[in-house]
């Protein structure tokens, strides 16, 4: 992925790998869920289930209602042991990197419903539709 262009933290974890979203979706504020965005991308590309690990995690100050924004943005793969060849390893390359490639044509989200807990496990998104560029 590293070698496609791919932000992901280096070097790798024993467990996961890490893209950095802010890195891979500079123009999405956080407002509007680049994590969530990348997440969704790459399931609809090719069927595979990522994390978000930043804002959408992190949840809303109780008192404020604000959302928190941890002090990075991450999308984490995690990789079992044992458990996958390296041909879906190559094909877990491909996807990230072919999402990678397009990722100035994805839309921030917003949510149409947000549960008051864990609301990276339940939550509704639609997509933000794209500002005109200059």
């Amino acid at each position: 992925m590293r070698a496609n262009g791919v932000p992901i933290i280096w070097p790798p974890g024993g467990h996961a790998i890490y893209i950095n979203i802010s890195k891979a979706l500079p123009d999405i504020p956080l407002s509007e869920y680049p994590g969530v965005a990348l997440q969704n991308a790459v399931y609809l590309e090719g069927g595979i289930r990522v994390c978000e690990i930043g804002t959408v995690l992190a949840g809303r100050d109780p008192e404020t209602g604000e959302d928190r924004h941890p002090r990075f943005e991450l999308l984490r793969l995690a990789i079992p042991r044992r458990v996958y060849t390296q041909t879906h390893m190559d094909y877990v390359v491909k996807v990230i990197s072919a999402v990678c490639e397009k990722r100035s044509e994805l839309k921030g989200v917003r949510f149409t419903y947000e549960p008051p807990v864990l609301r990276h496990f339940t939550a509704e998104y639609e997509e933000v539709a794209l500002a005109a560029k200059p």
